[in-house]
């Protein structure tokens, strides 16, 4: 007895018929592409691309940039800032200093720097100085920027921080003075104004320029006083 199918696919016999069938079933060609074939992707591979997934078989590649030092990560040019120092250190013009890179090239850690070595040989016997100095330093340089805007000058914010920072230097020069002749008052005070003195004028010489014309001292007198005060921090005065 023999059924045939409707769609022409599958052909049923009676057991009668099926025992004269013979014959043999031939295995499909399979090969996998475990790699060796960079042309072809494996079953597997294909299989998720198809259907969508074929981020699952993405390889991050290795980052090809080289490390960069930690210095030139923070943008801490070590140069620079010694030749800052330098600047700030020696402001007369004869000695052919380019001292305009002090304002013209702010940075943030030299100032920072020196701030804090300010801050830290003022601790003695007074820790709660060195939160104190830096506040004066931002609020201070902030108060000199805003005045200077006022009288037009064309002068940053991060240009007037770093000035300012950078001018502490001569304070930290006298410190070693002052601790040796502490003794002789009227030595001791005129180092205290020649250091004071020094600072402002390395402040002001690269802060107070020609576009403020006659209104020179309403911006160099603050700067004086700031630095007084940065001095009585030090001293206990």
């Amino acid at each position: 007895m023999q059924f045939s199918p409707t769609n022409g696919d599958f052909t049923f016999v009676s057991s009668t018929e099926a025992e004269d069938l013979t014959g043999t079933i031939s295995a499909p060609d399979i090969k996998l592409n475990m790699g060796s074939d960079s042309g072809k992707d494996p079953y597997a591979t294909t299989f998720l691309r198809q259907r969508g997934y074929g981020w699952l078989l993405e390889v991050e590649e290795e980052d090809s940039e080289e490390t960069k030092p930690l210095l030139e990560e923070l943008d801490i040019d070590l140069k620079d800032i010694y030749y800052k120092i330098r600047c700030v250190l020696m402001p007369m013009p004869s000695l052919g200093y380019n001292r305009q890179v002090v304002r013209d090239n702010p940075d943030f850690w030299g100032p920072l720097a020196v701030v804090l070595f300010f801050s830290m040989i003022s601790i003695y016997g007074q820790f709660r100085v060195v939160s104190w100095i830096i506040t004066i330093w931002i609020f201070g340089s902030l108060t000199i920027f805003l005045l200077a805007r006022v009288l037009g000058g064309e002068v940053s914010y991060g240009q007037v921080l770093g000035v300012i920072g950078y001018s502490l230097l001569p304070l930290i020069v006298i410190a070693p003075l002052l601790v040796v002749i502490g003794g002789f008052d009227v030595v001791s005070t005129l180092i205290k104004l020649f250091g004071v003195f020094w600072a402002a004028y390395s402040a002001a010489s690269l802060l107070v320029g020609d576009e403020f014309k006659t209104k020179k001292p309403l911006l160099i007198y603050p700067i004086f006083l700031l630095y007084i005060y940065f001095l009585s921090l030090y001293t206990g005065v």
